[in-house]
């Protein structure tokens, strides 16, 4: 299944893309909760260990993501404006809510634009951080709340593109699209693993991305 087309429009596909996956994977929607709801919640049940709730978002939102309920409860994949199978804009808006929810119990606020722009990067697995230093930012293996706060809006414009046309492209790309077509008994199976190895790489990326505030004292 793919999310109906509706560029009517002047937007650019990669920003429209881009600031849905924001808005559900960050704010929430249907049964995703807001990444700081989540953060909370698995605070509290972990005795507000930040390090064992990040363990835990990054457990719970890998099953989450092999499962089908996740991708019929989200709701509004059909406000997304831009054609993209709907398990992939899922796999997308669940992996940005675990960085979000990471970057959010390591101090980061993001309701910063700076901070939402790299919860973005993680989409990109380890090649995120290579897009910062190829939009010429000076940065290492980890993010830094003092380093990204002086990151200028010109440059953040000029990462989100590149993120917004690299995760469109994957929507065209060969593989684990065109192999569930050839194998339709096995898609469903298929599909899920590669949710669940999404998210959860995405979720280890953020781990290793967003340094704990406390460590930049």
């Amino acid at each position: 299944m793919t999310i109906n087309s509706n560029i009517g429009n002047n937007n650019d596909p990669a920003k429209v893309l881009l600031d849905w996956i924001v808005a559900v994977g960050i704010n929430g929607f249907g049964v995703l909760s807001s990444a700081e709801k989540i953060a909370e919640d698995h605070l509290k049940s972990c005795g507000y260990d930040k390090e064992k709730a990040i363990n835990s978002i990054i457990a719970w939102n890998t099953a989450y993501a092999a499962g089908t309920g996740f991708v019929t409860g989200l709701g509004g994949l059909a406000t997304l404006p831009i054609s993209i199978p709907v398990g992939l804009a899922s796999s997308y808006t669940l992996a940005a809510n675990t960085a979000a929810t990471i970057a959010v119990l390591r101090g980061y606020d993001i309701k910063c634009e700076q901070v939402r722009t790299f919860v973005i990067l993680t989409l990109l697995g380890d090649s995120g951080l290579e897009v910062v230093r190829t939009a010429g930012v000076q940065i290492g293996n980890q993010v830094t709340k003092s380093l990204i706060s002086k990151i200028p809006r010109k440059i953040l414009i000029e990462i989100n593109k590149t993120v917004g046309f690299r995760l469109i492209t994957k929507t065209g790309e060969k593989g684990i699209i065109n192999l569930m077509k050839l194998v339709p008994f096995a898609g469903g199976a298929v599909g899920a693993g590669f949710d669940s190895a999404f998210v959860h790489n995405c979720g280890r990326i953020a781990k290793d991305m967003f340094t704990s505030i406390s460590q930049e004292m």
